[in-house]
């Protein structure tokens, strides 16, 4: 009896002894994949080495010699004690694991705060710089002793001021929109030949202000392909324009597109802008594409920037499948090279027609729903420039009673602002779209609004407007965007 009793200790306390070694050796795994503990982790070793003489002993004393009671008991007790300890162990690792996941997310939110300050340090000093040149010249414009050339000259400068102070702001929302994954592509049949013309048409001012030489080269055996015409036209812009502004006057700068190669329906293109600017040192070209990131020297801190753009455009060129690589050196310029695939399309048959119709818009009347005084004024100056006239709604619910009262054919439109008061634009859309009077009721109705995500023109249609015209109101798209709404319902005059 004692003797299976002592024997049965031992084979029980061998088990025992075996899940402890299981245990341990999956522990020490867990602590050399998730810990950080390369001074400690010699320490692990020993316990190992006194588990296996352990059970070593006890398949020895088992199998081969008559254990008594004592040395059963003790054997038994030892690998309890071990158990117990092992629980201690893994205990007090868990804890040091979670001090030092306490610490990295320590260390992290410091480097968020350190990132964010940074950030609006950054923005501070951007924007406050066109704000300060759109207040000066203000204040030079009013004055009495300004002749009218000054002042022609300071609204030019305020102008870009204001532009430069949009771009910085567009530049902010749009990185949040790409980290946050709310951009998609829209592509829609375009001509790569006329989105770099139309690139090269808004950079020609700014390089020729800058005494730049300005040449473009195109080789396009396949000019017509789908892509998200206004993404590709950022694309070149933000490159462009950094060439722009750290190219010193008297330097060129170029934009070659060319065609690589096709395979089956789908042809790559090659985007190039080379400029003889100030260059890049090797340290930041590893950091260009980072957002918020700016090269500190002399000359960079005068030129003004969020450390956007770069990022902006890796992001977006990525969304293309497409890839984009840097050359530079400092004091000789930079190129940057763009290789985007796009599947390969031919030309609408009404293409050149519909480029080349314009259409006059005067004498049209609209009705321009809008709360904000400032806006409203601005709207109605611009619109009366063009020979339109305006009858206002300072909000939604007023702007449907107008509809609604007015004899059909009072407005050949509806400017609709979206964040009123009484009833948002949307709703008010949807209340027009509902009037028993079908005239009254398909009357076009354009969002005017700082809502300008491809979201908000997608809202937009889904509450049954006509089109869309983003603020600050850029003329020539207003008119356009006016254009092509009343063309379309057949109401143009």
């Amino acid at each position: 009896m004692n003797l299976t009793l002592n024997q049965g200790m031992v084979f029980a306390g061998s088990l025992l002894m075996a899940f402890n070694i299981y245990r341990y050796v999956l522990f020490s795994r867990q602590v050399r994949k998730n810990g950080n503990l390369d001074e400690e982790r010699r320490l692990f070793r020993a316990p190992i080495v006194l588990l296996v003489l352990f059970l070593t002993g006890y398949l020895m004393i088992g199998l081969v010699g008559k254990p008594d009671l004592v040395i059963a008991s003790v054997l038994l007790g030892g690998s309890i004690f071990v158990f117990l300890m092992l629980g201690l162990i893994q205990r007090t690792v868990n804890r040091i694991q979670e001090n030092e996941a306490l610490k990295i997310r320590a260390a992290a939110a410091e480097e968020a705060n350190r990132a964010k300050t940074f950030f609006l340090s950054n923005m501070s000093h951007d924007i406050r710089t066109p704000l300060n040149a759109i207040i000066g010249y203000t204040t030079l414009a009013k004055s009495c002793n300004a002749t009218p050339e000054e002042k022609t000259e300071y609204i030019q400068k305020i102008d870009r001021a204001g532009r430069q102070l949009l771009d910085i702001v567009n530049d902010v929302l749009e990185m949040s929109r790409i980290e946050s994954g709310r951009v998609d592509l829209q592509p829609t049949a375009c001509s790569l030949e006329e989105v770099t013309r139309e690139a090269e048409d808004l950079v020609r001012n700014q390089m020729n202000e800058k005494g730049l030489d300005f040449s473009v080269r195109l080789a396009l055996s396949h000019p017509w392909v789908l892509c998200d015409r206004n993404q590709m036209n950022r694309i070149l812009m933000n490159l462009l324009c950094n060439a722009a502004k750290f190219t010193e006057s008297g330097g060129s700068v170029t934009l070659g597109v060319r065609e690589l190669g096709t395979a089956g329906n789908t042809g790559t293109y090659e985007f190039r802008v080379k400029d003889t600017g100030i260059g890049m040192s090797p340290d930041f070209v590893e950091h260009i594409f980072t957002p918020f990131e700016r090269e500190r020297t002399s000359t960079v801190s005068r030129i003004q920037g969020t450390g956007l753009g770069m990022a902006i455009t890796k992001n977006l060129v990525s969304l293309m499948d497409g890839r984009i690589e840097v050359e530079t050196e400092q004091g000789k310029g930079t190129e940057f090279i763009v290789t985007v695939p796009f599947p390969i399309t031919s030309a609408p048959e009404n293409a050149k027609e519909a480029a080349a119709e314009r259409d006059s818009l005067e004498g049209c009347r609209l009705l321009l729903a809008e709360d904000n005084p400032i806006n409203m004024e601005i709207a109605r100056m611009i619109l009366s420039q063009a020979g339109i006239e305006t009858d206002t709604a300072e909000n939604g619910k007023e702007a449907v009673k107008k509809v609604t009262e007015a004899a059909p054919g009072t407005y050949d439109a509806v400017l609709m602002d979206i964040q009123m008061p009484e009833m948002d634009g949307y709703t008010a859309t949807r209340a027009i779209r509902a009037l028993p009077d079908a005239a009254k009721a398909r009357i076009p109705i354009i969002a005017m609004t700082a809502n300008a995500f491809q979201e908000d023109v997608q809202m937009a249609v889904e509450a049954g407007m006509s089109g869309h015209i983003a603020k600050p109101l850029d003329l020539d798209r207003m008119m356009e965007t006016l254009r092509t709404v009343l063309k379309a319902e057949g109401e143009a005059p």
